[in-house]
């Protein structure tokens, strides 16, 4: 079996969430926090290397709270870090990912850290790793992925006739009861930020950062964000990936109200 790492983004802390970490907000039936939850999920595939993408606000309580082993699978931290005489906030995910580099020498899923996919979805991305030299990411139902009322963001996965990803859209402001208005449809496949990859695209990634930052150098808040620079990557035929339609139930945190939803749905489940 090949060696397989699973990667958590946990490096932000969000305002929204009143200065908590909302990964640790207690929602599983038997008092699981939201990532101990998914974590559970995701060593069932049989990953055996497990990493945190950790900021300086969120470190120290992942730290604290894993040490260098979960339930036998070994634990690596690797810190997003940024000047805050230049900038107001870190990179992107994009960046956050780069900064694992010395970590990540096999295939590994990267995923966030406050989002639960399901547990078939980390066994279809550990097995494509396991049997693939592509790259690879799951498509989740747009009628799944947005909330009963307000607006939200998603990536739209454009792909060919054999499932390969063409492009990936960024569509803004999808609301559930008014899909006409942003020309989607409830059957399209979205983006949740979960993808399999490998140690080369990470060198590349690494060389349209450094060109980002040259070309941004004045901007203290724009983002190198991963699943645009994953999709520019496609586009210049630098990597191929392969999509999976997802038929897993996506949970997410955003605001503190999410979390009642969230540990309601886990409840019930």
């Amino acid at each position: 079996m090949k060696e397989t790492a699973i990667v958590y983004m946990v490096a932000g802390m969000s305002s929204r969430f009143g200065g908590r970490v909302k990964q640790f907000a207690q929602v599983g039936p038997n008092g699981e926090t939201l990532i101990e939850y998914s974590l559970n999920q995701a060593i069932k595939s049989g990953f055996n290397k497990i990493v945190f993408i950790i900021g300086n606000k969120t470190g120290v309580f992942f730290k604290e709270k894993f040490g260098d082993n979960y339930k036998g699978v070994p634990v690596f931290y690797a810190m997003q870090k940024y000047d805050k005489n230049e900038r107001d906030k870190p990179l992107g995910t994009g960046d956050a990912l780069c900064s694992a580099k010395e970590i990540l020498n096999s295939g590994f899923v990267i995923c966030n850290g406050d989002d639960i996919y399901g547990e078939n979805a980390f066994k279809i991305l550990f097995e494509h790793l396991q049997e693939n030299e592509d790259e690879a990411s799951l498509g989740y139902k747009l009628m799944g992925v947005i909330p009963e009322t307000g607006k939200v963001h998603r990536g739209i996965f454009k792909v060919d006739s054999h499932n390969y990803v063409k492009d990936l859209v960024e569509t803004f402001n999808i609301e559930k009861y008014n899909l006409h208005a942003t020309k989607t449809k409830p059957e399209n496949l979205v983006s949740m930020n979960i993808f399999a990859l490998h140690p080369v695209v990470i060198r590349l990634l690494e060389e349209n950062l450094e060109i980002f930052k040259k070309e941004n150098k004045n901007d203290r808040k724009i983002e190198f964000l991963l699943p645009t620079e994953l999709s520019r990557l496609i586009k210049e035929n630098k990597i191929k990936m392969k999509l999976y339609p997802c038929n897993e139930k996506w949970l997410g945190i955003t605001n503190p109200e999410d979390e009642e939803i969230v540990r309601k749905m886990l409840a019930d489940s």
